[in-house]
């Protein structure tokens, strides 16, 4: 059975298409943002370069499971998806637990630092929709991890009977 590689050239396609937006903000328009708000509220100016800290170690589990995602569609071109699969969507999956952890950390924070101060519903409405789509794909990349470890177990046990 030939493979087509069109679906995972778009799948890559996509996960390069999600790092490239993460990593303009990250470089161009947040620290300009910070940096006007540091010198608007001078008193709390600590608190931007703080959240730009905080959102540039969240990058690190993101783009660590960007690229292990890419790794993942290169195995299953070359049709070595059994080899290292497990160990990738183990990673995305800790990645992604990472992520929700960080984002339960910070709007923790967040409540604690500006409760009663200011309107944060729409920071805590933002955050709660991404640890929902983060705890998603956790979800999945455990799913896929337990059915791939599931069938490598099966073949090794076929492969041992014959």
């Amino acid at each position: 059975m030939k493979h087509k590689k069109g679906s995972t050239i778009f799948l890559k396609s996509v996960i390069m298409l999600l790092g490239i937006p993460v990593l303009a903000l990250g470089l161009f328009w947040l620290p300009g943002i910070a940096s006007r708000d540091a010198a608007a509220h001078p008193e709390s100016s600590y608190l931007s370069y703080l959240f730009l800290l905080y959102v540039y170690a969240l990058c690190i589990p993101y783009y660590t499971a960007l690229y292990k995602a890419y790794r993942l569609l290169t195995n299953i071109d070359q049709h070595k998806a059994f080899s290292k699969s497990v160990r990738a969507l183990r990673t995305i999956k800790n990645c992604a637990l990472t992520i929700v952890a960080g984002l339960v950390l910070g709007i923790t924070s967040i409540m604690i630092m500006f409760t009663g101060k200011e309107d944060i519903t729409g920071i805590i409405t933002l955050t709660l929709i991404s640890i929902f789509v983060t705890s998603t794909i956790a979800t999945f990349a455990a799913v896929l991890h337990r059915l791939l470890q599931k069938a490598i177990d099966l073949q090794n046990e076929n492969q041992l009977t014959v």
